[in-house]
């Protein structure tokens, strides 16, 4: 899919005039200045090497391209950025790369899903009409959006562990419970990585961008708030990560106690049957001389002390307070 935003008069058509690329025509008498293109075919990328003059690569948005290839200028001024994107739908939180071209004052995005801070921006393009007046503001934008976004999600992470955190430092903990609560806290973790990952990424990119010295002094200022945002975002996950980490080991140290519990009642159980064992153990070594062997009531009565022995430790140990 192909779709191309266009400016009128220093601000988006409209707020924000999106149009729909279906033919080379429909290119051709365009004048954008951001070009989206989402999971392109290679006839689309034949129209934009032949209206633009750009050809994109086959791996712009490979996962296994090499670090030192995410930030690069060409000879002919193609500016060249690639950055991880987040999306957090149904659960199933990801990075997507988002790979960008800066090619005579037109960007050009390539990527294979769409993304939420692309859709953030358009919105916010259609209510502000002066939000976007060249295509490094719509890079900018995007970023800037991206934080937002990453923000947005921290705080629903935050909302998720203080549910989770209720249930943990409830009294009486089940095992079953504490194996849900440790999910849900692993799948938070896991996206409290990602976000992680995606505001350094953008730093990195917002700071490539500074140094480039292709922003004018508002841009540049821009990009600095924008530094500023994610280095409190930085401090955000950094403290998530320790209640996740609190959380966490609180978790299993309930697991431990419940644990602990069953372990106890197998040792309270063993050592009140020592006692009954060692009696019978004395009256089944059949001596001539022991003379409750010849007595009638000999069996019941080492009956009975086997019993009163059994329950003399556990009284014992319910007056301690070892059985709760």
């Amino acid at each position: 899919m192909l779709n191309v935003f266009t400016l009128d008069n220093g601000r988006l058509k409209g707020g924000l005039f999106q149009q729909e690329i279906e033919t080379a025509e429909d290119l051709a008498q365009s004048r954008p200045v951001w070009v989206d293109l989402e999971s392109p075919s290679a006839e689309e990328k034949g129209w934009i090497r032949d209206r633009f003059g750009l050809t994109i690569p086959e791996d712009i948005v490979d996962e296994d391209l090499e670090e030192s290839a995410r930030f690069y200028e060409e000879d002919n001024g193609e500016l060249h950025i690639r950055s991880d994107f987040l999306i957090d739908d149904d659960g199933q939180a990801r990075n997507v790369r988002v790979a960008f071209i800066l090619f005579n004052n037109v960007l050009f995005s390539i990527h294979n899903e769409d993304l939420p801070v692309f859709r953030l921006l358009r919105l916010r393009a259609r209510r502000i009409p002066a939000l976007i007046e060249d295509a490094k503001d719509v890079l900018l934008k995007l970023y800037d959006a991206d934080a937002e976004y990453s923000a947005d999600v921290l705080e629903g992470i935050y909302d998720k562990l203080e549910a989770v955190s209720a249930r943990v430092l409830k009294s009486n903990v089940t095992d079953a419970e504490a194996g849900e609560v440790l999910a849900a806290i692993a799948r938070e973790e896991d996206l409290n990585g990602r976000i992680r990952r995606n505001v350094m990424d953008t730093r990195r990119a917002v700071s490539f961008m500074m140094r480039s010295r292709m922003l004018n002094a508002e841009q540049f200022e821009e990009s600095r708030q924008i530094l500023r945002d994610i280095d409190s975002l930085d401090s955000h996950t950094a403290f998530l990560f320790d209640k996740i980490n609190f959380l966490m080991d609180a978790t299993v140290g309930f697991i431990n106690i419940n644990q602990n519990k069953i372990i106890k009642i197998f040792s309270v159980a063993s050592v009140a049957l020592l006692p009954p064992t060692l009696i019978a153990s004395i009256y089944g070594m059949n001596f001539k001389n022991m003379p409750e062997l010849e007595s009638d009531w000999g069996y019941p009565f080492a009956l009975v002390l086997m019993l009163l022995s059994v329950a003399a430790p556990f009284i014992y140990f319910r007056r301690k307070g070892w059985l709760k």
